[in-house]
C-alpha cells in the first residue's frame, strides 16, 4: 500500500486503530493527514490543533426515546489529523495497517446524465430533473474540496477546512431582507440551495468517507424513506397510514370527535403471523380469498368452545386480524416476484416453462506522475483479423501516454478507429487502471515495471485536435485533470511523446466495418504485401507491451542525474527514476477506484436482458449475480429489460461492466462459454464480420427465390402430368366406378375375386393385420412382371 491523496486504510490495533481516509500525503513534512471515518475518538499521539473542539465537529443531536418515526444522522467527520508518516510506514511493515476499498452503491455510478424510463410519470421526471439540479449546485459548490492543491494549500495554511468553508458558503445564495420562505424556497429552486456550513461539512463528511470524487455527493433519494419502506402500526406509535375512512370523513365534516378506525394498522406482531401462517400453506398456493382464509383461521383464531361435546372455534371479532388487503400488502412485500410466482404453479411446470434458460445449444513538473503527455499516430504496420486471420483489417492507432518527468511509458492503446476523445479515453483507463485488469482484458502476461504502479495525473498535455472537445472537457471535469494544449503547428513543446511513436505520420483510410473492398484497393494503392502482415490486434498490444517494458527499464536517462540522485542510487532509466521520485516523496498520486475509471472512461452502450441471457454484441454474458438474482427467470416472466446499460472495453470481448441496481459497485459480466463470438476478438473485429455478412444478403435472397420458383415450376408440371393422366383413365373406362367402399374393399381381395363379383356379393372387411391380406401383399410384391415368365 502507498500512502496516497483519497485512499481509505485501516489501523488493526493500537492507539490508532480505526478507518482513515488520506486528504494529503506530506512527505516533505513527514505527515500524513488524514480523517477519520466513524466516531471521532482522537488518538493520543495526535499532533492536535490550538482548537480542542474545531469547528465543525459539532455532535449530531440523537433521536428522541420514544419517537420511532425519527432517525439518528450519521455523525460528522471531525478536524483533519496529522499524523506521523514514519509510524503508519511502520504499521504497514508490520502489517497492521491495511488499504481498505469503500464500494459505493450501484446507483451512484450512474452517469449523471443518465435517462428514465420513457413511460415513467410526471412526478418521477420532475424528481429526476430536481435530482440533477441539485447534484450540479452541489458538485459546484464543492469544487475546492475535491482539488488536490486547494486542500493541501488550505491545511498547511491554516491546518484546517475554514478557509475553503468560508469561500464555499461565501459564494451561495443568502436570504434577501424580507423575503419570506416560501420565496427563498422558490428562488433557491431555481438559483440553487444556499450552502450553509452545516451543508458543507456533511458534503465533507461524505467526500471524506466515500472518497473524494464527484459521486461521493449523489443525493439519495432511493433512502428517504418512501415508497417500499415498511410503516408497521405499533401500540402507541405510529398510526395507521393512509387515507382516512368514510365513517372519519363524515365524523370531521359533521365537527365531532374523530373515532378512530375500525380496522387497525398492520403491526409487526401481525406481520410476523401472516407470514408464519403463509409458510405453511403448501405449494402451489391457493387463490388470494381462500390464501386469506386459511392464514386468518390458522394465526388468528385463538379461541375455542365446547357445543354438543366438541371443540369449536369461535370467530374473532372485527378488528382483531387483517383484511385480506392489508395480509395481501405483507406477503407481497415481503416476497420477491420469482419466488411469488413459483408459489403459484408447481415444481413441474415452473421448470418446463417459467424456469430460466440456464443452457444454450453453442510539464514545472514537480515530480513523477504528475504530468502526462498524450499523443496518437497511425502504427506503420498492417493487422489481421484474429477472426479471419486471411483478412487485412488495416494500419491501426496507436495512443501512447509519457511522463513527462520520468519519461517512462505509463500506458497506450491500440485501436482501428479514430483518432477520437473516445478512444483517448480508453488510452487513459489503460494507463489509469489496475495493470493487472489491463493484462487481463488484453491477454498478456503482466509483471511491473513502474512500482508504485500509475494512477491519473494532475495535468493531461495534449494536441488541440480530438482533445480540444466539449467531450475531453466534461472528462477532465469528472476526473480533475488540467488539460494543457499545445498551440498550433508546434509539436515541438510536446515533443517527448512525439518522438517515442518512432512511427512514421502518414495517411490512413478510414476504417468501416465490412469494407474489405475498400481494404484491398488501399494495399494495392500503398503496393503492400499483405502476405508480410502477421499480427493481430491483441498479438500487436503484446509486442508493444514488451517493447514499452523494455523502454521503461533499458533506456539511458543518465543525463537526467544530478550528483544528489547519484548519491542516492537512483537508476538511470525512465523507471528508475519513477521509483526514485515516488521514493523522496516528489511523486504525484491518487486513489481512484477501478469502478469509477470504467463509468467515466470507458464507453457504453445498451444491453438486452432476455430469457436467453444478457445480450450485447451477438454476444451472451453472465456472472454469479446474474444467476444468482434470476435475470433470466425476470425477463421471461415480467419481460425483457432492454434499458439497461453497460460499460465495454473495445479491445476485449471477454466482459462487460453493469451498475449494480441492487446491490454495490458494478457487476462483472463474462462471455458465456457458448455464445456466438470469441472472448480473444475486439468489438471492432466483430463489427467487422457482422457487416460483412450482410453484403451477401440480397445474393442468398435472390439465389432462395430462384430456388423456389424452380420448385413451383417442378410441382406445377407433376400436377399437369397427374391430371392429363386420370382424364385419359377416366374416359377409358366403360364400366360405372364403384363406391369409395367397394374400391377400398376390392383393393384387399385375393385376385381370384373380379370386380363385378365384388359388386354383386357381400365382401368382408379385410384389415391390415388379416392372414389374408398379408398373403395377397406378399403374392403382388413377389408376382413377375407383365411380360416376363415367372421362374420355376
Amino acid at each position: 500500500m502507498e500512502l496516497m491523496h483519497n485512499c481509505a486504510f485501516m489501523v488493526l490495533s493500537g492507539d490508532l486503530a480505526g478507518v482513515y481516509r488520506i486528504v494529503v500525503d506530506a512527505p516533505e513534512l513527514g505527515k500524513t493527514i488524514v480523517m477519520r471515518l466513524g466516531d471521532r475518538k482522537e488518538p493520543a499521539d495526535v499532533d492536535k490543533l490550538a482548537d480542542e473542539s474545531p469547528r465543525g465537529a459539532r455532535k449530531c443531536s440523537t433521536r428522541k426515546e420514544g419517537n420511532p418515526r425519527e432517525k439518528e444522522c450519521h455523525r460528522l467527520v471531525g478536524a483533519p489529523l496529522w499524523l506521523d508518516r514514519d509510524k503508519l510506514l511502520v504499521l504497514r511493515d508490520q502489517e497492521m495497517l491495511q488499504e481498505v476499498e469503500i464500494v459505493l452503491d450501484g446507483i451512484c455510478y450512474q452517469t449523471p446524465d443518465a435517462e428514465l424510463d420513457p413511460h415513467s410519470s410526471d412526478a418521477t421526471k420532475k424528481r429526476h430533473e430536481r435530482k440533477q439540479i441539485l447534484l450540479r449546485k452541489r458538485i459546484e459548490a464543492m469544487a475546492p474540496f475535491l482539488s488536490v492543491d486547494s486542500m493541501r494549500k488550505s491545511l498547511l495554511e491554516n491546518r484546517n477546512f475554514s478557509q475553503l468553508v468560508r469561500e464555499v458558503t461565501q459564494r451561495s445564495p443568502k436570504k434577501e431582507k424580507g423575503q419570506t420562505s416560501t420565496g427563498r424556497n422558490k428562488k433557491a429552486h431555481q438559483d440553487g440551495p444556499t450552502i450553509s456550513r452545516g451543508l458543507v461539512y456533511k458534503c465533507l463528511t461524505l467526500l471524506a468517507r466515500y472518497g473524494f470524487h464527484e459521486s461521493s455527493l449523489t443525493l439519495r433519494f432511493d433512502r428517504s424513506g418512501a415508497k417500499g419502506v415498511p410503516r408497521p402500526c405499533a401500540p402507541g406509535g405510529r398510526k395507521k397510514p393512509g387515507a382516512r375512512t368514510e365513517i372519519q370523513r363524515q365524523a370531521k365534516l359533521a365537527g365531532i370527535e374523530i373515532p378512530p378506525p375500525e380496522q387497525p394498522g398492520m403491526s409487526a406482531a401481525w406481520r410476523d403471523l401472516v407470514l408464519w401462517a403463509d409458510s405453511k400453506i403448501p405449494s402451489p398456493k391457493p387463490k388470494w380469498p381462500r390464501r386469506c382464509t386459511l392464514i386468518v383461521n390458522a394465526a388468528f383464531v385463538r379461541k375455542m368452545k365446547e357445543e354438543n361435546g366438541a371443540m369449536v372455534a369461535i370467530k374473532p371479532e372485527r378488528g382483531t386480524y387483517p383484511n385480506d388487503e392489508q395480509i395481501q400488502h405483507v406477503i407481497e412485500f415481503e416476497t420477491p416476484r420469482l419466488i411469488r410466482l413459483r408459489q403459484g404453479t408447481t415444481t413441474g411446470h415452473f421448470n418446463r416453462s417459467l424456469r430460466g434458460l440456464n443452457g444454450k445449444s453453442w510539464q514545472g513538473v514537480s515530480g513523477p506522475g504528475h504530468t502526462w503527455a498524450i499523443d496518437s499516430t497511425v502504427g506503420d504496420i498492417y493487422l489481421r483479423s484474429s477472426i479471419k486471420r486471411a483478412w487485412v483489417i488495416g494500419r491501426p492507432i496507436v495512443y501512447i501516454l509519457v511522463d513527462v518527468w520520468s519519461t517512462a511509458v505509463t500506458g497506450f492503446y491500440v485501436c482501428l478507429r479514430g483518432p477520437s476523445w473516445d478512444m483517448a479515453k480508453i488510452s487513459l483507463f489503460c494507463a489509469g487502471a489496475s495493470p493487472e485488469l489491463v493484462a487481463d482484458l488484453w491477454g498478456y502476461e503482466f509483471f511491473p515495471t513502474l512500482v508504485p504502479y500509475p494512477t491519473l495525473p494532475a495535468m493531461l498535455m495534449c494536441d488541440r485536435g480530438e482533445y480540444l472537445s466539449r467531450a475531453a472537457k466534461q472528462t477532465g471535469t469528472l476526473l480533475r485533470l488540467n488539460e494543457s494544449f499545445a498551440p498550433p503547428y508546434r509539436p515541438d513543446l510536446k515533443g517527448l511523446v512525439e518522438v517515442l511513436h518512432r512511427i512514421a505520420k502518414d495517411e490512413q483510410f478510414e476504417f468501416v466495418p465490412g469494407s474489405i473492398d475498400a481494404r484491398i484497393r488501399e494495399m494495392e494503392r500503398r503496393r503492400f504485401d499483405p502476405q508480410t502482415a502477421i499480427f493481430t490486434v491483441r498479438e500487436y498490444v503484446q509486442h508493444l507491451y514488451l517493447h514499452f517494458n523494455h523502454y521503461n527499464l533499458t533506456a539511458d536517462r543518465s543525463h537526467r542525474l544530478d550528483v544528489h540522485m547519484i548519491a542516492d542510487g537512483a537508476v538511470p532509466s525512465p523507471a528508475g527514476l519513477w521509483r526514485w521520485g515516488h521514493g523522496v516523496g516528489l511523486g504525484h498520486s491518487r486513489k481512484v477506484d477501478n469502478h469509477q475509471l470504467v463509468t467515466d472512461l470507458l464507453p457504453s452502450a445498451a444491453i438486452s436482458v432476455t430469457r436467453r441471457g444478457v445480450s450485447f454484441a451477438r454476444g451472451v454474458y453472465a456472472s454469479s449475480e446474474t444467476e444468482r438474482d434470476k435475470w433470466t427467470e425476470s425477463a421471461r416472466n415480467f419481460g425483457a429489460d432492454h434499458q439497461r446499460k453497460c460499460h465495454y472495453f473495445p479491445g476485449s470481448t471477454d466482459r462487460i461492466w453493469t451498475p449494480n441496481l441492487a446491490g454495490k459497485g458494478l457487476l462483472n459480466l463474462h462471455l458465456d462459454d457458448h455464445a456466438l463470438i470469441s472472448g480473444d476478438a475486439t468489438f471492432d473485429e466483430v463489427a467487422d464480420v457482422l457487416k460483412y455478412s450482410l453484403r451477401s444478403n440480397g445474393a442468398r435472397t435472390h439465389e432462395k427465390r430462384m430456388m423456389a420458383l424452380d420448385t413451383l415450376a417442378m410441382q406445377k408440371a407433376n400436377i399437369d402430368v397427374a391430371t392429363q393422366r386420370t382424364s385419359e383413365a377416366l374416359a377409358a373406362e366403360a364400366d360405372p366406378p364403384p363406391s369409395l367402399t367397394d374400391a377400398r374393399n376390392l383393393e384387399a381381395l385375393p385376385t381370384s375375386i373380379t370386380a363385378s363379383a365384388a359388386s354383386q356379393a357381400h365382401i368382408p372387411r379385410v384389415t391390415a393385420q388379416d392372414p389374408l391380406f398379408l398373403e395377397m401383399m406378399d403374392s403382388i410384391l413377389n408376382s413377375p412382371a407383365d411380360g416376363e415368365k415367372a421362374s420355376d
